[in-house]
């Protein structure tokens, strides 16, 4: 795995000017999570979607590409009045919110922060599997200060997993070196 980069955030309000307040999931079709992406982007939808770079190797050739750190998920940032999600839902790639009967559950602005700290401090991560038992811990000091998460220990090397619950996904990084506490 290499260096992770971010895909897009754009402005921070919808084109209509309300004010934003929550960070939402959105389903994709298989694929289509860049494209869902740029056509958001240009509804002037504030839009995240994380990417990691991995080495392809192919028969012929080897190729860096760039691929979405949650599979199938775009994040979108919209207020919570139903008419805002519109644009979103009548974008081609757009499956549904995730959440209960579609109509999204708000997504606590930690677990985006966390993703996003880690992207732009260049931590090397790789998808996982979604947890939901284990040990919470938080990082004390350094460049990843606060990041809150679940503590693995794979043949004696530290993990922390990252999740993101309303998708259930996670980010696993390497902690040897940092300074983990119980929450």
């Amino acid at each position: 795995m290499q260096q992770q980069s971010e895909y897009v955030i754009s402005t921070p309000e919808i084109a209509t000017g309300i004010p934003i307040d929550n960070w939402y999931a959105v389903n994709t079709r298989p694929r289509y999570e860049k494209k869902v992406a740029d056509a958001l982007k240009i509804r002037g939808v504030n839009v995240f979607l994380p990417l990691f770079s991995e080495n392809h190797r192919w028969s012929d050739r080897r190729k860096l590409i760039h691929i979405p750190l949650f599979a199938g998920y775009v994040f979108v940032r919209l207020d919570s009045a139903p008419e805002s999600r519109i644009p979103v839902l009548r974008t081609l790639g757009v499956m549904a919110f995730v959440g209960v009967r579609g109509a999204g559950v708000p997504i606590p602005e930690e677990q985006i922060e966390a993703v996003q700290t880690m992207l732009a401090h260049g931590v090397a991560m790789t998808p996982h599997m979604f947890l939901q038992v284990g040990k919470r811990v938080r990082i004390r000091g350094g460049s990843l200060d606060g990041l809150r998460g679940i503590l693995l220990a794979k043949n004696g090397d530290l993990s922390l997993v990252i999740s993101v619950e309303s998708i259930q996904r996670s980010v696993e990084i390497r902690v040897a070196g940092y300074d983990v506490v119980p929450e």
